[in-house]
């Protein structure tokens, strides 16, 4: 196998591409964030990274939490209108036909037709170069009845999308459980 050596990016991929909703439920913005991930179990801490000059950076210093929308496949160029667009000038919600939904832990809303969202509180703000990753702590997750079996979450339902190197992709087909390489037959 022959390989191409590049100098040191931003190549980890895929990624969730997800949007990130802050404020409260009167004013309010979406930003789409692919720099996001799980950092820790016990307790469920998560993060996302924002340039500093992006309108939802400011918002959620101030109000030290934000909800992390999980998107399905249906709403990938949604996501992507919302990145490229900025909330100084357009009320996302409204220019992308978007539900405000109530959240139980943070004043942020939910996005409605997303079917995971994940509420988080701010515990800290890491200032990294060109992104400032905000640490946060998962204080609740809200998840779409039509994805359960049972009390088992049945992801692959959601038709979540991933961003990878600039490109947007659906999450399909599952290659196996967590252990299968180890379980006896």
């Amino acid at each position: 196998m022959s390989k191409r050596h590049l100098k040191g990016g931003a190549l980890v991929a895929p990624v969730p591409a997800v949007m990130v909703s802050c404020g409260d439920m009167e004013k309010s913005n979406i930003i789409t964030i692919a720099w996001c991930g799980i950092t820790n179990t016990v307790p469920p801490k998560t993060y996302i990274s924002v340039r500093p000059e992006r309108h939802s950076y400011d918002i959620i210093k101030e109000k030290g939490e934000f909800v992390i929308n999980l998107v399905p496949r249906n709403l990938a160029k949604t996501a992507d209108f919302c990145g490229m667009h900025t909330g100084r000038k357009v009320d996302k919600f409204q220019k992308c036909a978007l539900t405000k939904a109530k959240a139980q832990k943070v004043s942020a809303p939910l996005i409605e037709e997303c079917p995971i969202n994940i509420e988080c509180k701010v515990s800290d703000i890491i200032s990294l170069g060109s992104h400032d990753m905000f640490l946060a702590d998962i204080v609740g997750v809200n998840v779409d009845e039509r994805l359960f079996e049972g009390d088992k979450i049945c992801i692959n339902r959601a038709h979540l999308c991933a961003f990878a190197h600039g490109e947007y992709y659906e999450l399909t087909n599952r290659l196996g459980k967590f252990g299968f390489s180890s379980k006896k037959r």
